[in-house]
C-alpha cells in the first residue's frame, strides 16, 4: 500500500469515527424490546416525556451503552498491545487465555469471596497478567513464535476451563449468579456498574497513550530496538501489564467477552497500516462501537430472548480467527 493512500485512509477513519459513534448510540437508544422514537428519546435524555421512557432511556440503555463503549475500547486496546508485544496477529486476550485468566480469579472471588467483589477489576487483573507472564514465558525460546503463543495459550485455557468446572461443582449453590456473566453479556448493566469499573478503564486508556511509542519501536525487533537504546524486557513487561489491566477492567464488569481484540486491531491494522500512533486510537474506537453494535443486536433481534453478546461475537470471530489461520503461515 502507497504512503498516499495510507494517509487517505486514516483521514477517513478519522472523520468517520465520530458519525459511527453517534450512529450506533442512536440506534442502541432506539432498539430493544420497547422501541422509542427519536422525539422520545430527546425528551428523556432532557427530563421529560414518558417517565416510562425516561426510565427505559436514563436508567437501563444509556448506562449499558457507555459500558460497552469502555468495554470493547479496553479488549481492542489489549488486543492490539499484545498483538505488537508478541508480534503474532493471532494474540487476542480472549484467544492465548489472558481474559480467562481473568475471569477465572474474577470467578473465584464472586463464589468463594463474595465480600470482596468490590475488588473484582484488580483480581481480574490479577489474573489476567498472570496468564498472560505465564504463556509468555512458556512460548519463549530465544523469542516467541505464534504457534507456541497459541498451543501455550491453548493449554492454559484448558487448565483454566478444569479449574472453572471445579469451582462451579463446589460452590454450586452460588453457580445461577456466575453462569451469565460467564456467557459475556451487558444484561442488566447499570450506573452502578459504570461506576464500578470506568476508573480502572480510563485509567488504562489513559496510559495506553504513553504506550503508543515503545509500541512502534518494539515491531522494529528486539536488536534494533536496543540499538535505539530501548530497555526491550522491560517495555514489554509493562505492555503486557497494561494489556493484562484493561482485559481485567473489562472482563470484571462484562465477563468472558472474545475476539474484540483480535478483529478489531486486524481489521483497522488492514485499513491503516502498523503505525500505533493510528492503530491504538482507532482500534479503541472500533471495539467500542462493535460491542455496543453487537450487544444492540444480541437484545433486540432475538426478542424475547436477549442473547448474551459474548456469545454472539464468539459466532462472529470465530470464522475470522480460522480464516487468519488459513491465510498466516505460523512458525
Amino acid at each position: 500500500m502507497s504512503i498516499e493512500k495510507r494517509s487517505k485512509r486514516r483521514v477517513i477513519a478519522l472523520v468517520a469515527i465520530l458519525p459511527l459513534f453517534l450512529l450506533v448510540s442512536l440506534f442502541a437508544l432506539i432498539s430493544g424490546g420497547v422501541s422509542i422514537s427519536h422525539n422520545d428519546i430527546w425528551l428523556a435524555i432532557n427530563g421529560a416525556g414518558d417517565p416510562i421512557n425516561q426510565t427505559i432511556i436514563m436508567d437501563i440503555r444509556l448506562p449499558r451503552i457507555l459500558i460497552g463503549f469502555l468495554v470493547g475500547a479496553c479488549l481492542a486496546v489489549a488486543g492490539a498491545l499484545l498483538q505488537g508485544v508478541m508480534r503474532n496477529p493471532l494474540a487476542d486476550p480472549g484467544i492465548i487465555g489472558v481474559t480467562a485468566g481473568g475471569g477465572f480469579v474474577a470467578t473465584i472471588t464472586m463464589l468463594a469471596l463474595p465480600q470482596f467483589s468490590y475488588l473484582l477489576p484488580l483480581t481480574a487483573f490479577i489474573g489476567a497478567f498472570i496468564t498472560s507472564m505465564l504463556i509468555y514465558t512458556l512460548a519463549w525460546d530465544k523469542g516467541a513464535s505464534p504457534l507456541k503463543i497459541i498451543l501455550a495459550g491453548v493449554a492454559i485455557n484448558a487448565l483454566i476451563g478444569a479449574g472453572q468446572n471445579g469451582l462451579m461443582v463446589i460452590y454450586s449453590d452460588r453457580v445461577q449468579s456466575v453462569i451469565p456473566w460467564l456467557s459475556g453479556g451487558l444484561n442488566g448493566r447499570s450506573w452502578y456498574h459504570l461506576e464500578f469499573m470506568a476508573p480502572y478503564a480510563v485509567v488504562g486508556l489513559v496510559l495506553s497513550l504513553f504506550a503508543i511509542k515503545p509500541a512502534n519501536i518494539l515491531q522494529l525487533g528486539d536488536d534494533s530496538a536496543k540499538l535505539l537504546g530501548q530497555k526491550v524486557e522491560l517495555q514489554r513487561f509493562l505492555l503486557i501489564s497494561l494489556a493484562a489491566f484493561l482485559a481485567g477492567a473489562a472482563v470484571s464488569v462484562a465477563g468472558l467477552i472474545g475476539f474484540v481484540g483480535l478483529v478489531v486491531p486486524h481489521a483497522v491494522r488492514l485499513l491503516i497500516g502498523e503505525d500505533y500512533r493510528y492503530l491504538l486510537p482507532l482500534s479503541a474506537c472500533g471495539g467500542a462501537i462493535l460491542v455496543v453494535f453487537a450487544d444492540t443486536i444480541a437484545r433486540s433481534w432475538f426478542d424475547p430472548i436477549e442473547l448474551p453478546v459474548g456469545i454472539l461475537l464468539a459466532a462472529l470471530g470465530a470464522p475470522f480467527f480460522l480464516y487468519l489461520l488459513k491465510k498466516r503461515r505460523l512458525t
